[in-house]
């Protein structure tokens, strides 16, 4: 139990009192800034301007870390901070109201939309100025009674029924509409519309889960099935939300996929079961926690805390789940063999492959990593 302040006495009251005076005067200039934020913003959508200017706040953060310096200050916090207000700055333009691309509003229809990324896409697409249909199973209107006047159909349901649904909605499309998808996996679902539909067809997979605060630099892949001009209207219309896209071909896709979700899924997992047949509480080993150990705490029980039938078809249907599975393996037991013989010029080497394997990205994060550190000791400390 933390103990009660002693009161405070002498000039202290008034040392704080002078604090609290500057504390006020420089959220009201924070609250001018974003008034002025807001003109940008206006200026953005009346011009078709993307809200984030990497280059722009590049040269925000550098000024602003020189001027600290001349004024006798750390630059490392001071860029901390005018992170944080670049991205509020950006979170502000954005619920401001997103920049529609050039056309018609379009008949969206969500199958899937009850559900929370389908729920995200449907707020997306209206924000974009579209009409929003929901098909799920308890909505007055089905998917099949939908799609026919329907502009675009996007099927977001799991993994282990999409195609299934890809080849019941498919026939009922129109030839001049789009049909898109929202799987992790995308060979063999973008493979399932181009043969059930003569529409428009691309598949997509969002990297964000529907718990997202904003999409904002959020990253989404694209892989182009049919249909130009429908491709160049999703990647606008991603682009005005302010997504990052990324466009692949499938099978790119998958094998990159194969890294990005089921190797780091599978390190989880690996970690989550091992402390949990550790036989140590978990508020022992917390006792003498680390801040990397504390990420990785984190990490693994926020894993766990979702549902098992999310993650499993993820990484049970991406085709390269068993080779990147038994290099895990292999990894382990090559670094078990290591640490029990004690070979201190093994590790060395070992450090040395990894370690060119990262090459100028260490740099990178090591810089961001003490980033996230400091945040996590300021959020945990005491």
């Amino acid at each position: 139990m933390t103990e009660p302040s002693p009161p405070a006495t002498g000039r202290l009251p008034e040392l704080r009192a002078q604090l609290d005076a500057v504390d006020r005067q420089v959220l009201e200039l924070l609250a001018e800034r974003m008034r002025i934020v807001s003109e940008v913003a206006r200026f953005k959508r009346a011009q078709q301007v993307e809200i984030r200017d990497d280059t722009r706040e590049r040269q925000v953060l550098e000024a602003r870390r020189a001027f600290a310096i001349q004024l006798g200050l750390d630059p490392a916090p001071i860029e901390s901070i005018y992170r944080q207000i670049l991205l509020a700055s950006r979170d502000y333009q954005a619920s401001l109201g997103t920049a529609a691309p050039p056309g018609e509003p379009k008949r969206v229809t969500i199958v899937g939309g009850a559900g929370a990324m389908g729920g995200l896409l449907g707020r997306m697409f209206r924000e974009l100025g579209h009409h929003v249909e929901i098909a799920d199973l308890q909505t007055p209107r089905t998917a099949l009674e939908l799609a026919p006047d329907s502009d675009v159909v996007v099927i977001s349901v799991p993994i282990a029924v999409t195609e299934a649904v890809i080849r019941e909605l498919g026939p009922k499309l129109r030839s001049d509409a789009l049909l898109l998808d929202v799987t992790s996996i995308k060979t063999s679902p973008l493979a399932a519309m181009l043969a059930s539909t003569t529409a428009s067809v691309v598949g997509t997979h969002p990297m964000f889960g529907p718990g997202a605060q904003s999409l904002l630099g959020q990253r989404i892949v694209v892989c182009r099935g049919r249909g130009d001009a429908w491709y160049k209207w999703l990647l606008e219309s991603f682009r005005a939300r302010g997504l990052v896209v990324t466009e692949a071909a499938p099978d790119e896709h998958d094998r990159a996929m194969a890294l990005v979700q089921v190797l780091t899924h599978f390190q989880t997992q690996v970690f989550g079961l091992a402390l949990a047949r550790s036989g140590v509480p978990l508020a022992e080993s917390r006792r003498f926690t680390s801040p990397a150990y504390l990420m990785e705490l984190y990490v693994a029980a926020r894993h766990f805390a979702q549902a098992a039938d999310l993650y499993g078809p993820i990484e049970m249907r991406n085709p390269g789940t068993q080779q990147v599975t038994a290099l895990f393996r292999n990894a382990a037991v090559e670094l078990s063999e290591i640490l029990e013989s004690q070979d201190q010029a093994r590790f060395e080497a070992m450090f040395d492959e990894v370690r060119a394997f990262f090459g100028e990205f260490a740099a990178e994060a090591t810089e961001q990593s003490r980033f996230l550190i400091d945040r996590l000791v300021e959020r945990t400390a005491g």
